[in-house]
């Protein structure tokens, strides 16, 4: 059964970090494409980062952009969204996705990603 598990989410103050992680299993992630997508309350998903599966295209939404960074350790079959100096609007549900010889569009929303984790919660609140 191909997976995709978030673990890290959890509540931190304003300014702080946070490192999600999404561990993939019943399939190797070295041909695909990730990302981490986010969901606040009453508001649409949005794609907030991606790695192509070439490893070429990294992209981010300016919302997030100089704060976060996506990594992959393919050889712990993983990929990572470090989050830094963390703002009450990232406040959500962040999900990891994955698609196989997929790519990662400037426009991250528009991409398309057939494997989706359940989600992991994320509270900035003082």
């Amino acid at each position: 059964q191909l997976q995709l598990v978030e673990s890290g989410g959890g509540l931190v103050q304003p300014g702080g970090s946070l490192t999600l992680s999404c561990a993939a299993s019943g399939f190797t992630l070295d041909y695909y494409a990730i990302g981490w997508y986010r969901q606040a309350p009453g508001k649409e998903r949005e794609g907030s980062s991606c790695i192509s599966s070439s490893g070429s295209s990294t992209n981010y939404a300016d919302s997030v952009k100089g704060r976060f960074t996506i990594s992959r350790d393919n050889a712990k079959n993983t990929f990572f969204l470090q989050m830094n100096s963390l703002k009450p609007e990232d406040t959500g549900v962040y999900y990891c996705v994955a698609q196989y010889l997929g790519g990662c569009p400037r426009r991250i929303s528009i991409a398309s990603f057939d494997y989706w984790g359940q989600g992991t919660q994320v509270t900035v609140s003082s």
